[in-house]
């Protein structure tokens, strides 16, 4: 079973930093992503990361949010800056077994974490 925990660490000037965490697993490599959904919306996909650090964005957010990986530590990070309103939404980590490929398709993904809430006001 794998355990993901998602933890933001908020900053002045409309900045936030999550990180997840994989802990529990049995396989050693994998790709992570970011999704997100806000209330009445479809999950969406916001980052992703395969186990050689390529990543890829959705259009909404590339330039704004960047996302890493230490492999080490088991942990991937989003940072997101320049937060708008339309950011405002649960962040969930979402974790797929195959290391070097990612997927906008939430449905490539084997495991997820519980999600963390992000507000933006205006």
């Amino acid at each position: 079973q794998v355990h993901l925990v998602e933890s933001g660490l908020a900053q002045a000037g409309g900045s936030l930093r999550l990180s997840c965490v994989v802990s529990g697993h049995t396989f050693n490599r994998y790709s992570m992503a970011w999704f997100r959904q806000a209330p009445g919306k479809e999950r969406e996909f916001v980052a992703a990361i395969n186990w050689d650090a390529k990543t890829d964005y959705s259009d909404s957010v590339k330039a704004r949010f960047t996302m890493s990986r230490d492999n080490a530590k088991n942990t991937a990070t989003l940072q997101m800056n320049s937060l708008k309103p339309d950011d405002t939404a649960s962040y969930i980590c979402a974790v797929n077994k195959i290391p070097y490929s990612t997927s906008n398709n939430p449905q490539f993904y084997h495991y997820w974490g519980q999600g963390t809430q992000v507000t933006v006001s205006s």
